[in-house]
C-alpha cells in the first residue's frame, strides 16, 4: 500500500503525540459545498451518487480540496444496510430518508437476510477501493456505520421521528422482537466494517445517532451492548497499522465511562459537554474526538477561531483529541468560515 504522508489523525486516535490537533468534520462531503451540489444535480440522486464509486470518490474528495483536513471519509449513507436488507430506502423531499416497509414484529426480523458486503453493499467497497486510490497516501480514509440502535430506529419507524413512540413501543412491548432486531444488525454491521476495512477503510467510525433518546438502563441494554458487540468483532489491524474505532452517542455525555470500557479507541463527543470534562472523566483510556457546536459556522470567522481555539486549549495537550464538529455540519454553513476553523486548529501550539 501507498505509504501515508499525513497520519496526524490516525496516531491521535491511537494517544500518540502529534504536531497539530488534527480535525475533519462530520458530513464535510456534503450540500453546503456548491460543488456538491452541482455533482448531485448531474447524479440524479443521492443513492446515485453513493452507488457510483467514481462519484463517491469526487464527493469524498471535494473538501479536501478546499481545506486542509486530516482525513477524508467514505461518501455514503448509515442506512445502506437496512436497505440491503430489502426494505426499500428512498429520499422525500424535505423529509429526509424513508422506507417502503418497516419492522413490526419478531417475524418480520426473522425473515430479514443478512446482505454480503461484497454482494449487495459491493458498491460501498468498490467507493472505498476507488477512494483509497485516488487519495494515493495524502491522508487516512474512514468508514462508517451506523449503530444497531440508530438503524433500528429508521427500520421500526419508517423514517425520522420526534418521539421515537414506534421504536420505543416495540423495546418495551416486545423485548424480544427488539433484540432480535438489533442483534441482527449488529452482526451484519460488524461484517459491513469489517469489508470497509478490508477495502482500504484506515478507521472505522459507528454512528449511534440516537443513543440519547434512551433512559440510562435501556442505552446499554439496547444500544452499548451491541456496539460493544460490534468492537469485539472489528478487523483492528491492517497494512501492518492498527485500525482505530470511534463510537459517537449523539447526546451520551452521561454514559463515556462505560463507552470507554467497550475497548474502542476514541469517543466522540457531541457539543453539550466541555471536552477538559470529559478527559478528565475518561483519562488516558480512550481518545476523543469533538466538539464544537455545528452553529457555531453561522458566526463570524473571528467567533469561530476564538471557540475552536478554546475547545484545542481546554483540551490541553498533544495526545488523543481530534478536533471536530458535535454534530455534521449545516447545509447553509459558509465554506469560507470553514477554512477558518480548520486554519485555526491547526495554528494552535500544543503543550507537550
Amino acid at each position: 500500500m501507498t505509504e501515508l504522508k499525513n497520519d496526524r489523525f490516525l496516531r491521535a486516535l491511537l494517544k500518540q503525540p502529534v504536531d497539530k490537533t488534527p480535525i475533519w468534520i462530520m458530513r464535510q462531503a456534503g450540500r453546503y459545498l456548491p460543488e456538491y451540489r452541482a455533482l448531485r444535480k448531474q447524479a440524479g440522486s443521492f443513492m446515485d451518487l453513493c452507488q457510483n464509486a467514481d462519484l463517491a470518490c469526487e464527493v469524498t474528495l471535494q473538501p479536501l480540496r478546499r481545506f486542509d483536513l486530516d482525513a477524508a471519509i467514505l461518501f455514503s449513507d448509515i442506512l445502506t444496510i437496512p436497505d440491503a436488507m430489502g426494505l426499500g430506502l428512498y429520499f422525500s423531499a424535505g423529509e429526509g430518508p424513508r422506507f417502503q416497509r418497516t419492522i413490526t414484529s419478531a417475524a418480520d426480523v426473522k425473515a430479514l437476510p443478512n446482505p454480503d458486503p461484497e454482494g449487495e453493499l459491493q458498491y460501498v467497497m468498490n467507493a472505498v477501493r476507488t477512494i483509497r486510490k485516488e487519495l494515493d497516501g495524502s491522508v487516512p480514509l474512514i468508514g462508517f456505520s451506523g449503530s444497531p440502535w440508530t438503524l433500528a430506529t429508521y427500520m421500526v419507524e419508517g423514517g425520522s421521528t420526534k418521539d421515537f413512540g414506534k421504536v420505543k413501543g416495540m423495546l418495551y412491548s416486545s423485548p424480544i422482537a427488539m433484540h432480535l432486531l438489533l442483534d441482527k444488525l449488529a452482526d451484519s454491521v460488524t461484517s459491513y466494517l469489517n469489508a470497509q476495512i478490508a477495502a482500504g477503510a484506515q478507521a472505522v467510525m459507528i454512528f449511534d445517532t440516537w443513543g440519547g433518546a434512551l433512559s440510562p438502563e435501556a442505552y446499554k441494554a439496547f444500544s452499548l451492548d451491541y456496539m460493544q458487540k460490534i468492537v469485539s468483532g472489528l478487523t483492528r489491524e491492517a497494512d501492518g497499522r492498527k485500525v482505530p474505532v470511534v463510537l459517537f452517542t449523539k447526546g451520551g455525555a452521561q454514559w463515556l465511562e462505560s463507552m470507554a470500557d467497550t475497548g474502542c479507541d476514541a469517543l466522540g463527543l457531541d457539543w453539550t459537554i466541555n471536552i477538559a470534562d470529559a478527559k478528565a472523566r475518561v483519562g488516558d483510556q480512550v481518545a476523543l474526538q469533538g466538539n464544537m457546536d455545528p452553529c457555531v459556522l453561522y458566526s463570524t470567522p473571528d467567533v469561530v477561531s476564538e471557540t475552536a481555539q478554546k475547545i484545542v486549549a481546554d483540551f490541553d495537550g498533544n495526545t488523543g483529541h481530534v478536533f471536530n464538529l458535535g454534530h455534521g455540519i449545516h447545509q447553509h454553513i459558509n465554506p469560507d468560515n470553514v477554512k477558518v476553523l480548520v486554519d485555526a486548529v491547526h495554528a494552535v501550539p500544543l503543550r507537550k
